[in-house]
């Protein structure tokens, strides 16, 4: 008998924003899509629920040293919201994204591991500089 390793976590973070020639009441089908597709996969224990998030949103860094409006300029920057897929692969968890109702109506999806590890100087991550 063979055991499977445990799927691995990768956020999701929903991208972008609604085609302006898109009507409202065919956003709100592929949005109420998206809630039963969501909710099919949690119980099947693909994904994990995420939030939308809200507007206006802030950035805060060293080299400005004051907090300035909004995460994004933007638009194809915006971050909607996040959830989270339980895949073994992140091929896996991109074709799972890739079912999205959404997509066809403008927003994206990034998909990313989630580092199990703590940070470090001493290991090489997203934030570690390239040469």
């Amino acid at each position: 008998m063979t055991e499977q390793t445990p799927p691995s976590e990768y956020l999701v973070l929903s991208r972008g924003q609604w085609d302006k020639d898109a009507a409202p009441a065919d956003i709100q089908v592929a949005i109420d899509e998206f809630y039963l597709w969501l909710e099919r996969l949690i119980v099947e224990g693909k994904m994990k629920t995420g939030q939308r998030l809200d507007t206006p949103g802030a950035t805060v860094s060293k080299k400005k040293g004051v907090v300035t409006d909004g995460p994004f300029g933007e638009s194809k920057e915006v971050v909607g919201g996040y959830w989270f897929i339980l895949a073994h692969s992140l091929d896996e968890a991109a074709q799972l994204a890739a079912q999205n109702p959404c997509m066809q109506y403008g927003l994206f999806y990034e998909i990313r591991p989630i580092d199990p590890q703590k940070g470090s100087a001493y290991n090489v991550t997203n934030e570690t500089p390239t040469a």
